[in-house]
């Protein structure tokens, strides 16, 4: 448990001046998603609040927020259970994103107007900027902002909606994918790439460029899984 605790609070920026709710959330759901806790460990909340001394509400929010996306499980009277992710829920989220992102962007091509392409190029020179400066989570921020803009600009409401269901999953992922420098450099190369099929109007390489994109980045995220013995 000690060792635990000690990756917890590696992962636990004090320097931020967000609610103490939020950065103990972020650091419990990074410390699980990267596999330093591992699938069926029982955590007891009382104890874990006395070793991180923080009060009680912060961590049982947290808790909260990750039993719903499914990355913990709450039993009464007995503590909360880990559950993990494991390399077959990669597979499954990459494939139902290709198709999704795909038809997305296919539709926000050929709805978006002179000024929204103007806006999301905009977005592709400030995440590159962000990322030369070492911006690490703005520029997470920035990949978030260009999937909703292409989502939003699709029109399907419907999509969207399935979008916003996946998106508690998607967020594993994004943040192991984006978690290397040399990833960030490479999936944005890939976002100017898939704008440049998007402004050429050419349905057949904007399926392409998707479907490379998220595949860059599922090879990514299983290398990084395997490492940490996540199977």
């Amino acid at each position: 448990m000690d060792d635990i605790i000690q990756v917890i609070k590696s992962n636990l920026d004090l320097t931020d001046s967000r609610p103490m709710r939020i950065l103990i959330y972020e650091a419990l759901r990074k410390t699980i998603i990267l596999g330093d806790i591992p699938s069926g460990k029982r955590i007891v909340e009382n104890k874990l609040s006395e070793k991180l001394n923080v009060s009680r509400t912060p961590i049982r929010y947290a808790f909260k927020r990750l039993a719903k996306e499914g990355l913990v499980t709450h039993k009464s009277g007995v503590g909360v259970y880990i559950n993990g992710i494991h390399i077959r829920d990669a597979y499954e989220i990459f494939d139902i994103r290709k198709e999704l992102d795909a038809l997305a962007t296919r539709k926000a091509m050929v709805n978006m107007d002179s000024l929204q392409y103007k806006e999301m190029e905009d977005l592709l020179h400030d995440t590159k900027v962000l990322n030369d400066e070492g911006k690490v989570r703005e520029v997470i921020n920035s990949f978030s902002q260009f999937d909703k803009f292409i989502y939003d600009a699709s029109k399907m409401p419907r999509l969207k909606m399935i979008d916003l269901q996946l998106q508690e999953y998607l967020v594993y992922f994004r943040d192991v994918n984006l978690s290397s420098k040399s990833r960030r450099d490479s999936a944005i190369v890939e976002h100017r790439n898939i704008y440049n099929g998007m402004v050429d109007k050419n349905a057949d390489e904007v399926n392409r460029l998707v479907s490379k994109h998220l595949d860059c980045s599922l090879k990514f995220v299983l290398k990084e899984m395997k490492l940490r013995n996540i199977s």
